[in-house]
């Protein structure tokens, strides 16, 4: 149960277990990892001996022998050369020169269990559980934004309290903090605060100062920061670093532990086998990735090291039909009556368990005559497939931590500190269910394979309009559908006597598609919004009153962006109250009035009007005079560390101006703002809530002055 391994320069490995008396240290000197080669070609002739001659005299080899492995899913054992490494830092680079050193034309050789993370590589060979066996302790280190860019801090908070003043103090604090707390997680709102602070000790003369709990080994760096691009969005990954007995939590570069919790990553090492630190900062790919290696090595399948699977023949009618998504029914944009939402459960996940659509069962060769998937004509093998028994139990498990949080919240006095760790749990879970359909469209994908992509859209584009039909056929109106929900409403031309029970409804249409359809919600009212530019309804932008509640569910408007101010959000949910209790637009507009006289009054407070926005490229890459570059341009100023791909906050002060004064960062001391500006940001998503009932932005301003264009109907 090492909840941590250090790897050390001298090849001596740390495995760190957390107990009720402290963490204990176990050393490790044996460890020797292992990559494997074998042909690319399952019918290929090529003799491994040769090779593996040239790799027994490599000084970094510490010996190779010729196992027998499945170097894929769709193929049996074979003899297959497994090299035993010296230090792990050397798999990369000796499996780099297989093809140099056997002189193999390229392509005939592949590589296999490369390039795994290091602890998880460890704990993946030896079978080491990464599971902590006790609680772990936590201690957070947070700087101001306006510290990062500096090699001495002057202001850090210490486990929530803020410490001012010399090096000499800050330290000092820290290593009281450590004394006190002897953490087994660092928390910290960013990576470089680790060797900052060991710079600030070497500059300074204090010598004592360590945040390791091995002695003569101070910290390590692990990778550099980087700047990627997936997806079309620019990213930032900062550098990493390694304190010998403690995880590291980076919560600039930490995508579990910042959408759910500890309890959710702790989840997701018990299935993953990927230790705290490792997981804290991969992707949800990444994670999945790595159950999915779990689950691969205990079939004895090896994993390479680059995806290589060539899409299957197929006519051009096929390809047609295939390359399209789920399925989605236009939104009817207005304000609709008693509307229910219902939701099919996990709904990719569990087409993937139910109709067992995995890549090593798709398309399989015995099955070839048979026309398995809706409209596509693929066959799929009645041997169970990797992906289902790699997923099942994480939706199995995720219902029942639903069902318990459903149980604690019926307690009449509820345990908060359970709910928060079964909703992190259920958190994790979800993250991973949402991630397994796309990433077997992924290119990179380890084991993904695009006609199983291909293959789940057309189930649940089959499903979908099941649902419809026998909804419709019930005497129910679809408003909106997409994908895996679904929203109706009573059709006013059948007779209530008539309209079947919509639970009822729900429970035959879950009995013959084979997955459970919920009902998710009952809601006074939804309204469904139109496009910008069109008339046409926004898929994902609608909100609505919660049935006998005073809740709203918001989805696509402002109030659920990333990027809005404070205030606007503010305002916009108050007149969204204001709409649901008068049903008036002019009820509306008198809240927006009210928002826009304090607006221009100053009463606005400067920090409700920060808005927050990602950097997509350099300063120099930017062409046109934007607010983010107006923003860079004071970053630079000030010498402020705010790279490609992170967050920048500010207050517009001045939307007229092209140069730096057009903002204000959100630390400075800020004493206006442009209150026009921030009026056209409200008008905006004033709009959002009205352009349901037929008011655009143009009425809105038009009734705000108080004038409006007479109408023929008004003669």
């Amino acid at each position: 149960m090492s909840f941590t391994i250090d790897f050390l320069d001298d090849g001596r490995i740390l495995e760190w277990e957390a107990t009720a008396d402290g963490a204990i240290a176990t050393e490790r000197h044996d460890y020797t990892p292992r990559f494997h080669v074998a042909p690319r070609d399952p019918a290929s002739d090529l003799d491994l001996t040769t090779l593996q001659s040239v790799y027994d005299q490599h000084p970094d080899v510490v010996a190779t022998e010729l196992v027998a492995r499945r170097p894929g899913f769709r193929r049996d054992e074979e003899a297959v050369l497994a090299v035993d490494v010296a230090h792990i830092d050397r798999v990369i680079p000796l499996a780099r020169q297989a093809r140099q050193l056997s002189a193999y034309p390229v392509g005939d050789l592949a590589c296999f269990n490369v390039d795994f993370s290091r602890e998880f590589r460890y704990c993946l060979e030896t079978g080491a559980d990464p599971t902590p066996a006790s609680e772990l302790s936590t201690l957070r280190l947070s700087v101001p934004v306006t510290e990062t860019s500096n090699n001495v801090y002057g202001e850090l908070a210490v486990a929530g309290d803020t410490v001012t003043g010399s090096p000499t103090d800050i330290l000092t604090a820290v290593q009281g903090a450590l004394e006190a707390h002897d953490p087994d997680i660092l928390v910290c709102s960013t990576s470089e605060i680790i060797p900052t602070l060991y710079d600030m000790a070497t500059t300074t003369d204090v010598d004592d100062f360590s945040l390791s709990r091995w002695p003569g080994v101070d910290y390590q760096q692990l990778a550099s920061r980087s700047t990627y691009s997936s997806y079309g969005r620019v990213g930032h990954s900062p550098a990493r670093y390694n304190v010998p007995g403690r995880a590291i939590i980076d919560e600039s570069n930490t995508f579990f532990y910042g959408e759910t919790n500890l309890d959710g990553v702790l989840d997701l090492v018990s299935r993953s086998k990927k230790p705290v630190q490792e997981l804290a900062w991969a992707s949800i790919g990444n994670v999945l990735t790595a159950i999915q290696i779990r689950e691969a090595h205990d079939r004895g399948v090896l994993v390479p090291r680059n995806s290589w699977r060539h899409e299957f023949f197929k006519p051009m009618g096929t390809l047609h039909d295939a390359d399209r998504g789920g399925f989605i029914f236009a939104p009817e944009v207005g304000l609709h009556e008693n509307v229910h939402e219902l939701d099919f459960s996990s709904l990719y996940p569990n087409i993937i368990c139910t109709r067992n659509v995995s890549p090593d069962v798709i398309r399989c060769d015995c099955h070839r005559d048979r026309d398995d998937v809706p409209g596509l004509g693929y066959s799929i093998c009645d041997d169970n497939g990797y992906l289902v028994d790699v997923l099942q139990p994480i939706i199995d498990a995720r219902d029942e931590i639903k069902a318990d949080i459903r149980r604690e919240k019926d307690r009449d006095d509820p345990d908060e500190e359970r709910l928060a760790e079964l909703e992190g749990r259920s958190g994790a879970l979800k993250w991973i269910l949402v991630a397994c359909f796309g990433y077997q469209g992924f290119n990179n994908a380890k084991f993904g394979r695009i006609e199983c992509h291909e293959a789940i859209n057309a189930f649940a584009r089959e499903i979908l309009l099941t649902a419809k039909q026998r909804l419709e056929a019930g005497g129910w109106r679809v408003v909106h559908g997409i994908v895996d929900s679904i929203w109706v409403t009573p059709d006013p031309d059948v007779d209530d006597s008539d309209r079947e029970d919509l639970e009822t409804l729900a429970t035959e249409i879950t009995e013959r598609v084979e997955i459970r359809l919920e009902h998710e919600s009952h809601y006074d009212w939804v309204a469904f919004v139109p496009q910008r530019k069109s008339d046409a309804g926004a898929l994902t932008k609608y909100f609505g009153k919660v049935a006998g509640d005073d809740e709203f569910k918001i989805r696509g408007i402002e109030a659920r962006q990333r990027s809005t101010p404070v205030f606007i959000e503010d305002v916009q949910r108050d007149c969204l109250e204001r709409l649901d209790a008068t049903q008036s637009p002019d009820a509306v507009l008198d809240c927006l009035q009210d928002a826009i006289k304090r607006l221009h009054a100053g009463t606005v407070p400067v920090k409700q009007l920060v808005e927050r926005n990602r950097v997509s490229k350099p300063l120099e890459g930017y062409t046109q005079n934007t607010q983010n570059v107006a923003a860079l341009k004071r970053v630079r100023e000030q010498d402020l560390a705010v790279h490609p791909g992170q967050d920048i906050e500010y207050v517009v002060v001045d939307d007229e101006k092209t140069s730096r004064e057009r903002v204000a960062l959100a630390h400075e001391e800020i004493e206006s703002y442009d209150a026009s500006y921030y009026e056209t940001q409200l008008v905006r998503a004033i709009e959002s809530l009205l352009s349901p009932l037929g008011w655009d932005r143009t009425i809105i301003q038009q009734e705000l002055s108080g004038t409006r264009e007479p109408e023929l109907t008004d003669f």
